[in-house]
């Protein structure tokens, strides 16, 4: 299996459960990692057999601007969902922090696994 990934993707949007944080926007910061077979793409070099960082990081830039979230729990689902669904992608690591939530910590956040397990998605691959 090979990664295409996205690192420290920054967005705004509404995420919180106290009154203060559904009044302003805050940004949140994304790490993604997606299981994908890149060999067609590099045999080819035709961005039509590739998994577009680019087009899933406006998807996600719009999805996450547009939305508003009590929790980066339900985020995280949200985002996850769109990414295997929309781009085809049978496995991802997602993190999703929110920078300055905590006094003292750089941030905090989540880390969600979906998907095929990734040794699975391996052995699949080599028949």
């Amino acid at each position: 299996m090979d990664i295409v990934y996205i690192n420290d993707l920054k967005i705004d949007t509404i995420i919180g459960i106290y009154d203060w944080e559904r009044e302003v926007r805050q940004t949140i910061s994304l790490d993604l990692e997606m299981g994908t077979n890149i060999r067609q793409a590099a045999a080819t070099d035709d961005i039509q057999y590739a998994l577009n960082y680019k087009a899933v990081s406006k998807r996600l830039i719009e999805f996450i601007e547009g939305s508003e979230f009590l929790l980066v729990e339900t985020m995280a689902e949200q985002v996850s969902e769109i990414i295997r669904q929309e781009f085809k992608v049978p496995w991802l690591r997602l993190r999703i922090g929110k920078p300055g939530a905590i006094r003292g910590a750089r941030d905090v956040g989540v880390v969600i696994e979906r998907g095929v397990e990734r040794g699975e998605l391996e052995r699949g691959e080599q028949s």
